[in-house]
């Protein structure tokens, strides 16, 4: 049976990749898109729809009753492989770089957890797009050239992040490094958080950590076999700090449609939270 995939941020960017991979090996893939007509002149997406493998659903991933909309639809198509969250708002430069709204990781992953279907079995797998460098412990393997990105104008979108990731140790019963993180604010997280209706237990999740993102090509696909015979990995994967600069967002998506398509790849990597870079 083809693999069922709901896809949140995949208009562009790493969602995009990923979901053009896992839809070119076979797998059904439902968007959920504030703006469908997105994919009016993507001729790869296009001949898809054609093909009844992808799905678009409009609608917004802060407003609750849309994300379960999404869900909806992907279960008309069997039972859900996997949650690919891959979302990212609009930015402002005013100090530093802030998403607009704030707080749309966390508080659309907050609607996504309440409304996860906690009645299939196996449960969803979930995937969610977190970034290296957001703690003060974390950003001493960050490149020293580098630093002053993690240290100021990430600061907005990390803080979301971690929110986010504070949210996914919640619902995993996955210990929390309180001293290293912190604790989301309530412009994160509203007060009263973790009574909110509808929580999993997740059991299947993948916390990616890429290093600063670039829209440069896929090395994964131009690697070729050495004299060995074999070939090299054209990122790393590590739960340790990696130190490297950067990655393309195709090369993430490589990733994500390798793990999501090898059962045995994503038993390797579940519960886990992975940093990728060159």
């Amino acid at each position: 049976m083809a693999k069922n995939i709901y896809v949140l941020g995949g208009s562009k960017h790493i969602g995009y990749h990923a979901s053009v991979r896992l839809l070119a090996a076979g797998c059904n893939v439902v968007f959920l898109l504030r703006n469908p007509t997105v994919f009016d002149d993507d001729a790869t997406i296009q001949e898809h729809i054609k093909n009844g493998t992808a799905h678009l659903v409009k609608g917004d991933a802060l407003i609750k009753e849309d994300i379960q909309s999404g869900w909806d639809e992907a279960h008309k198509y069997g039972p859900i492989d996997t949650v690919l969250f891959s979302l990212v708002g609009k930015f402002s430069l005013r100090m530093g770089i802030i998403p607009q709204p704030l707080d749309i990781c966390t508080r659309a992953l907050l609607n996504v957890l309440s409304t996860y279907p906690t009645q299939q079995s196996p449960q969803p797998k979930l995937i969610f797009h977190s970034s290296v460098g957001m703690t003060k412990k974390t950003r001493t393997a960050v490149p020293v050239l580098l630093k002053p990105m993690y240290s100021w104008l990430l600061i907005g979108p990390h803080a979301d992040k971690k929110a986010s990731e504070r949210l996914i140790a919640h619902v995993s019963n996955k210990p929390w490094d309180a001293t290293d993180f912190g604790e989301p604010t309530e412009e994160y997280l509203p007060a009263g958080w973790k009574e909110t209706p509808g929580f999993p237990v997740l059991k299947r999740f993948l916390i990616v950590r890429p290093a600063m993102l670039t829209d440069g090509e896929c090395l994964a696909d131009k690697q070729k076999p050495g004299k060995d015979g074999k070939v090299k990995p054209a990122y790393r994967v590590s739960e340790e700090e990696l130190g490297g600069y950067t990655i393309s967002r195709q090369d993430v998506g490589h990733f994500d449609a390798e793990v999501i398509l090898d059962s045995k790849r994503w038993e390797e990597v579940e519960g886990k939270a992975l940093n990728v870079g060159y």
